[in-house]
């Protein structure tokens, strides 16, 4: 099959799983080409070697991409932020489909829900169906997140979204949540399905821990709870700090260290400082190459979110990345991605948004035995590996896509 990607963010914006899927499915047989905007996630600025141009072609380890241009933003102001999703979205529709190839089928990722757009349009000019790949539910998100709270605006978004809901062929959720929210909506039921995410697993894989970067990066004789990826708003990572102040005076051992890279980065540091913590470092991201080596020093991994409805139908993606490294997990998340922990026997849960509770959980992870936390990353790793895979998602999305080119011939 040809498949053309359309989505605002791809390597080496190493946050999503978009890459790992074009090359899976290249190796596989297919024609992948990508349409996508110039690199700028997580922190809002273009990354090296790179600059806005009208239009640019290259190819990155045998996936063709091209990219359009956009307006480089990922701060606090939702007004740069809609500017950023909204101009990506205009030049992937107006120059999109003229420099795309015919294609069986496309496969569009979502966010931002302004990606739409240039899937409708491709459609209609190139006729070309596409399977919508939902990662955040719009406008819940944009709400939860505090990002967007006018009452009119949520309400075009959500008329947006149910817009190209129906414009989609076939529908893709990460979680049985999003399913059940989506077809409380009126979806019909038959044209989602649920697949879960999956981290690139030909990098992120269980590795011996790397003694001199142990040293390096500060961790030696701590019991390291670590938190790694997106440090944004949906994180809530204020209460995260409140537990760290609690566990200094119960478990003085442990340290809980982040690392990445964030609109809320700056705040958090600021006010870690502020509380004068001795147990919280602040590490920069790392490169997709070095995600497993730093994460196979953490004693425990920590996922936490808002506790808000929207994030009990969700299934953070550093999850499956945890899973598949093989560290027992502190899940600070209710709903879909405590019961998929608690599915895979690989950790411990923990009340989101409540420093005493979190406190709690994480000095009993840190009194368990070696063995204890060594038999909750092996099953973590297991259960990947068995239900979540690249391999496994891979081979659902191609029924997916052969099903739709068949119905459009």
């Amino acid at each position: 099959m040809r498949i053309l990607f359309i989505t605002q963010w791809f390597h080496p914006e190493g946050s999503f799983k978009t890459f790992s899927f074009a090359k899976e499915l290249i190796k596989l047989g297919h024609e992948v080409e990508v349409l996508t905007g110039f690199p700028n996630y997580p922190g809002g600025k273009l990354y090296n070697g790179y600059k806005v141009k009208l239009f640019q072609k290259e190819t990155i380890e045998g996936v063709p991409v091209f990219r359009v241009p956009l307006y480089p933003s990922h701060d606090r102001s939702g007004i740069r932020r809609f500017l950023n999703y909204t101009s990506f979205a205009l030049s992937a529709a107006i120059i999109g489909p003229w420099v795309v190839k015919r294609a069986d089928v496309a496969y569009v990722y979502h966010p931002p829900a302004t990606v739409g757009l240039p899937a409708s349009i491709i459609k209609l000019l190139r006729r070309i169906p596409f399977v919508y790949d939902i990662q955040d539910l719009w406008p819940d998100t944009l709400k939860a997140t505090g990002m967007f709270n006018n009452k009119i605006g949520l309400k075009l978004a959500n008329g947006w979204c149910k817009f190209v809901y129906r414009s989609a062929e076939r529908i893709v959720v990460l979680s049985p949540g999003f399913k059940r929210t989506l077809c409380e909506r009126g979806i019909a039921e038959d044209k989602i399905e649920v697949i879960y995410n999956w981290c690139d697993d030909t990098v992120i894989h269980p590795v011996e821990p790397d003694q001199k970067l142990v040293q390096e990066l500060g961790l030696a004789n701590r019991f390291n709870i670590m938190f790694a990826g997106n440090l944004g708003k949906a994180q809530a990572l204020d209460e995260v700090l409140e537990a760290a102040q609690i566990v200094a005076r119960r478990c003085p051992q442990v340290q809980f260290v982040f690392v990445g890279d964030g609109i809320e980065k700056d705040r958090i540091k600021r006010r870690a400082q502020e509380m004068r913590l001795e147990n919280v470092r602040f590490l920069p991201r790392r490169p997709q190459s070095e995600i497993a080596s730093v994460l196979s020093l953490a004693d425990v991994l920590l996922v936490h979110l808002k506790d808000d409805p929207l994030f009990r139908i969700t299934i953070p993606s550093k999850i499956q990345a945890y899973l598949a490294v093989g560290r027992p997990i502190l899940i600070g998340v209710r709903g879909d991605a405590a019961e998929l922990v608690a599915e895979a026997r690989a950790g411990v849960a923990c009340p989101p948004q409540d420093p005493y509770g979190i406190a709690e959980k994480v000095c009993k992870l840190q009194a368990m035995s070696g063995d204890q936390l060594k038999a909750m990353g092996e099953n973590g790793r297991r259960f990947y590996e068995r239900e979540l895979s690249l391999k496994i998602a891979t081979k659902r999305f191609e029924a997916i896509f052969e099903s739709v080119t068949k119905r459009s011939q």
